[in-house]
Order: structure tokens, then C-alpha cells, then sequence
């Protein structure tokens, strides 16, 4: 296709999406592929839900452990969706349900720091970059038969499951703020705005205060990105139960836990 021939405005808006994604991370399902790591707003972009996707249409998600009353209705499309370990929130879901009539956004790794600054909005990208796929789903897989321990909202939720299996990556620091990029936000907005409350004392021009209140909202975000934090280690999936005090919470390989429905049995058999 001629370039000249496409709209300014069109050639500007695919610019800023594929070249910087500063526009949007927003894709269409024809573009994701095994490995991936996704996400979806939920209560009109109050909040976003990550997983991987692992192929044949399935996405291994974490959730908190529902319980009979707030079950979601049975998927009419595949038997097997929903499933997941006795009390263990590490769900397989079908790509739809995953997303709830939801857009699909795609979350992007290995971004540069002026890029992962100039995202306002946190949980959309990270500078750490991501291991092979192989390797990704082999860990969304394992933790899906094994757990992920208890969720928390801000210390080990949906995006610090996605973020392990792309990268292995775990915090030292578990008293802190997790890997999370929508939990920094979180504390980081009113950390800043507490923060630059003094200069308004200095700075009568409320544009002034504005533009320092969100320097310091991006600089936290950046700080607590886990490509440059200095409080994480690589651990592998097999070693998460043992070093974190996942045992014996009716998951994995206890043997009362389930066994996954047939054609989830191996991570090979979800790649097409």
C-alpha cells in the first residue's frame, strides 16, 4: 500500500500505536499469539485484568478464590472453562469470558523509560523484558496446577501473576508495594499529590504545582517498575511453593487436587 495514500491523520494514530504505543496497546485477537500477555478493563476502565494467553483460544488468569454464591454462570462454548485447583485462584478461562465483552489490550515489555514515563496510566507496560514464550506458558501452566498463593490487591494480584510468568521476576521485599504497575499507581498518585502539597507555598501557578505533582506520580511509577527495581530475584515456578510458604494449602501437588481437563494436561497441547 502507497503510504502517501493513506489519511494524515490514520498514518499519525498507526505511528503512535505500533512505532511508540503511546496511543493505545488496544489489538485484535487475530494478533496475539501463545505467550502473550493480555489484559481487559473492567467497571468502565476503573480497572484492568491481566493474564497469559496460552493458545486455543485459553487464558490462565488469578483471581480471588469465589466462592459457590459468587461463581460465575457455566461458559456455553467450552466445558472446560472456569476450571481451577481447590483453592487456588490460578483460573483457565476461554478468551471470552476472560475478556466479558471487553476490549483486548496487548501489555508491553522491554519499553524504553521515556516511553514507560510518558504512560500516564499505569499496568500497561513494564522495562523488563520478557522470556521466551515456551517459557512463559511452561509457568502460567504450572502455577494454573499448583497456585499462586492468596490474592492481594496489592501485593500479589492478577498483573504480579502475569508479570512472574513473562519474567520470573519476584520481589524480596514482601511487605512492600508488589510488582504491580496498577498498584503503584494507586499509591503513587496521592503519594504525590501529599508530596507537592508544600510548594504551593512556592508555586502560586496551579500549572506549575500540576506539572510537578505528576513528575513525581510518573517517577514513582518508574521506580517501582520491576525492570529497575533492585529488590527482585529470578525464581523459578518450581521453587515459588517452598521460598514463599505456598505448601499445604490444598492446591498442586497435593494429592487431593484435581487433575486439569484433557486437553490442558501439557502446556504443548494449548499451542497451535
Amino acid at each position: 500500500m502507497d503510504v502517501e495514500k493513506i489519511p494524515p491523520k490514520r498514518r499519525i494514530s498507526s505511528f503512535l500505536k505500533n512505532r511508540m504505543g503511546l496511543l493505545t496497546n488496544r489489538v485484535e485477537r487475530s494478533e496475539i499469539k501463545p505467550g502473550d500477555h493480555i489484559y481487559t478493563y473492567r467497571a468502565i476502565f476503573a480497572y484492568s485484568h491481566h493474564g497469559i494467553f496460552v493458545g486455543s483460544n485459553k487464558v490462565v488468569h488469578f483471581t480471588r478464590v469465589e466462592t459457590s454464591s459468587s461463581a460465575a454462570a457455566p461458559c456455553p462454548t467450552f466445558p472446560d472453562c472456569g476450571f481451577r485447583q481447590p483453592n487456588s485462584g490460578v483460573v483457565l478461562s476461554c478468551l471470552d469470558c476472560f475478556l466479558r465483552n471487553g476490549s483486548l489490550y496487548a501489555f508491553e515489555y522491554g519499553v524504553s523509560p521515556s516511553v514507560f514515563l510518558a504512560k500516564v496510566r499505569g499496568g500497561t507496560c513494564t522495562t523488563a523484558p520478557s522470556d521466551p514464550s515456551q517459557t512463559v506458558i511452561h509457568r502460567a501452566m504450572y502455577l494454573f496446577r499448583n497456585g499462586f498463593g492468596n490474592y492481594d490487591v496489592f501485593q500479589n494480584n492478577c498483573e504480579d501473576f502475569t508479570l512472574y510468568c513473562k519474567t520470573g521476576l519476584l520481589t524480596v521485599d514482601r511487605l512492600g508495594v508488589g510488582r504491580s504497575g496498577q498498584a503503584s499507581s494507586i499509591i503513587g498518585a496521592p503519594m504525590a499529590a501529599l508530596l507537592s502539597s508544600p510548594l504551593k507555598l512556592l508555586m502560586p501557578s496551579p500549572v506549575g504545582i500540576a506539572t510537578v505533582t505528576a513528575g513525581m506520580y510518573c517517577m514513582s511509577r518508574y521506580a517501582t517498575d520491576i525492570g529497575v527495581r533492585t529488590d527482585v530475584i529470578k525464581v523459578s515456578a518450581e521453587d515459588l511453593a517452598p521460598n514463599l510458604g505456598w505448601l499445604n494449602l490444598g492446591w498442586g501437588d497435593n494429592e487431593e487436587a484435581q487433575a486439569p481437563p484433557e486437553n490442558v494436561a501439557s502446556n504443548t497441547q494449548l499451542i497451535r
